[in-house]
């Protein structure tokens, strides 16, 4: 696991920095608050916000980032150099990890009585889209997409286990995604105007890390509130809080 302290003005200024010198996105990191900061009167009593970020990533990842740590020897050297994988042969990996997990997600629809699912997927770059059709939609999706965000979880399991190459699976039904996304920007500015009406943190429902990321992309803009999330998966939740 690779971790990181980071400090800013504001949390989400400490949380921004973090990603870009990791060069990740947030749904790809754990993030531990450690002080939220103060602003202080006049610039005195100010204090730093200060934020753990853990990277999320397999044993893959954590061999990938060490051997390209580690410098390649020269030919000249008496140490034999393992040679890459081809294109070929990752381009094959990558066949073989999508066709099983493709295999596993109609598995579990025939569990579920599912008997007319059809799978498609796109790949752009490490993400790996499935798109899941059936009469059947909302059997797939369940209360507030919990059926659909475990479908997720395992297929990701899946992808990474037969695969060479870390891959980040999003899995779809229709156009659940996006009905949810609005839903999710809508409730953000509800409960941001909550919590400055009251004066007090709102705190929401456990989600999983994208729907989070919709949340913080949503208010990063307001100067008003800050957000940040609290608990361990699958409870960890989101936090928005007036700024005094």
């Amino acid at each position: 696991m690779t971790t990181m302290t980071q400090s800013g003005i504001t949390v989400e200024e400490a949380i921004k920095a973090a990603l870009q010198k990791l060069n990740v996105s947030r749904d790809e990191v754990e993030i531990n608050i450690r002080t939220h900061g103060r602003k202080g009167f006049l610039g005195i009593g100010a204090k730093a916000a200060e934020v753990e970020v853990t990277l999320i990533s397999s044993e893959k990842v954590e061999k990938e980032i060490q051997r390209e740590a580690v410098p390649e020897v020269l030919e000249s050297e008496a140490t034999i150099v393992e040679p890459k994988t081809t294109s070929l042969e990752e381009e094959a990996q990558q066949i073989d990890a999508i066709a099983e997990t493709q295999k596993y997600l109609g598995d579990i629809a025939k569990e579920m009585k599912i008997l007319d699912l059809e799978i498609t997927h796109v790949i752009d770059g490490k993400y790996v889209n499935f798109q899941l059709e059936s009469k059947k939609a909302a059997l797939l999706i369940g209360k507030r997409g919990q059926t659909l965000n475990a479908l997720q979880q395992l297929a990701q399991l899946v992808v990474n286990k037969y695969g060479d190459q870390f891959k980040v699976v999003r899995i779809d039904v229709g156009d659940y995604r996006d009905r949810r996304e609005q839903s999710l920007e809508h409730l953000a500015e509800r409960m941001a105007d909550k919590a400055i009406r009251t004066g007090r943190k709102v705190q929401l429902e456990p989600m999983p890390a994208y729907e989070r990321k919709v949340i913080h992309h949503t208010l990063s803009s307001r100067l008003d509130i800050e957000t940040h999330s609290e608990g361990a998966d699958p409870y960890r939740y989101l936090v928005i809080e007036p700024i005094r």
